[in-house]
């Protein structure tokens, strides 16, 4: 990964690069889950589009570098749970993070050459960068899916839907009510110095209410131009998210994703006050 400067900070713990931190018991359903259809009108996946075998394997027995861990996914999807693999083809897997930083949090990784190279390398290839940009929209459809799935029955916007859902209200419209557009809430990008050496594209819930998010590194990093989406590629020469470690990124206050409050350096008051926000956002 030619791009990044040198030796800036991870946005993970070396932990959670090896795969050797703790998960805790309640992330197990910090993602998307499978067998959430609640009518015909749920979007269905691509036809070409496999499932993981409903039976836990062990991973590979091949040997990879710390930082090659997401490697094993690509390398063979069927060797993992459907609860960590949410679909796969010949040229994406889609997983649930281990170590999510939201209630839903997901990876996007190609199965391409390129994929071993840094993003902004990787990127400067129009193909490649219109197909990863593709199944990232596909991507987060699915996860806004989910979030509707969770939490539409709280949701404001999403009242007149649910009433339709539980035989509460008569509907004779083809489709459902659409609802709150969860999709545009979503956080979706690279991050500008990855941890991993495999291209991988987060997309995730914005509440990052989680018990792995666990200091100010993982916030920023997710909360901060550290975050890049894809749909900002190809990204000017001069563009200052190339230059995470001299922007500072991951060392800035702390503050609100929603409402913007500035916590300083206090992650402590930051998490507390994030779990409020969280009861917020969903009754929007």
């Amino acid at each position: 990964m030619t791009s990044a400067d040198s030796d800036p900070e991870d946005a993970i713990t070396k932990e959670e690069i090896a795969g050797t931190a703790p998960i805790p018991a309640d992330t197990a359903g910090a993602g998307v889950s499978k067998g959430t259809k609640r009518n015909a009108f749920t979007e269905l996946m691509s036809p070409k589009t496999k499932t993981a075998k409903e039976e836990p394997k062990h991973p590979p027995t091949k040997s990879f570098n710390r930082r090659d861990g997401l490697g094993a996914y690509t390398h063979d999807p069927t060797a993992f749970p459907t609860s960590r693999v949410i679909y796969y083809d010949d040229d994406f897997v889609a997983i649930n993070d281990m170590y999510p930083k939201s209630t839903v949090h997901t990876l996007l990784l190609p199965r391409s050459p390129r994929s071993r190279m840094h993003p902004f390398d990787a990127f400067e290839d129009a193909s490649f960068l219109a197909s990863v940009q593709a199944e990232t929209q596909k991507l987060k459809r699915l996860v806004a899916k989910e979030l509707q799935r969770r939490y539409g029955r709280f949701s404001a916007l999403d009242r007149e839907r649910e009433a339709v859902l539980n035989g509460q209200k008569e509907w004779d419209g083809d489709e459902l009510p659409k609802g709150r557009d969860w999709e545009t809430e979503l956080l979706v990008g690279i991050h500008a110095h990855p941890s991993m050496n495999d291209l991988h594209v987060h997309v995730l819930a914005p509440d990052m209410v989680s018990e792995c998010m666990r200091h100010r590194k993982h916030y920023n990093s997710f909360n901060t131009p550290f975050l890049i989406d894809v749909a900002d590629f190809p990204l000017p020469k001069n563009d200052h998210r190339r230059h995470p470690d001299k922007a500072g990124f991951l060392n800035t206050d702390l503050k609100c994703w929603r409402c913007g409050k500035n916590f300083g350096a206090s992650f402590k008051q930051l998490k507390e006050h994030l779990a409020e926000e969280f009861e917020e956002w969903k009754r929007i």
